[in-house]
């Protein structure tokens, strides 16, 4: 498993975390049934506090990418709610575009990258 933090960011190590997860999952580098490492050792893997990857892995259980089998750990198991995942895709395309109409990025160019972005995770439509 690879995940990458990037320590000097200001974004929290656990949302770096729980990111680097959910677009591995689009990608398919994690797979539907796949266990994800023990908290410990991937806070071991990754030189960061356990807490944090508990906490990483408890946001994904509440978002419906993970379930918590108590033999098994961390399981991949995606159960979202289409509706609540769109409510939320929403609030946070808000800001993000926002952003980018503040520095001029126009709507086609923000659908070009939609596009690229979508290539990655198998092109799904």
């Amino acid at each position: 498993m690879i995940i990458e933090i990037d320590f000097n960011s200001d974004e929290a190590l656990y949302i770096q975390l729980r990111n680097q997860i959910v677009i591995g999952i689009a990608t398919s580098r994690f797979h539907e049934g796949e266990a994800l490492p023990s908290v410990r050792q991937l806070a071991d893997t990754i030189g960061i506090n356990m807490h944090t990857v508990n906490k990483a892995y408890t946001v994904l259980k509440q978002e419906g990418f993970v379930k918590v089998d108590r033999r098994r750990g961390a399981i991949i198991a995606v159960d979202i709610d289409k509706i609540r995942a769109l409510e939320e895709m929403k609030r946070e395309l808000q800001v993000v575009l926002a952003k980018g109409s503040c520095t001029n990025i126009s709507k086609e160019e923000v659908h070009a990258l939609i596009e690229e972005i979508y290539e990655d995770y198998g092109g799904l439509e």
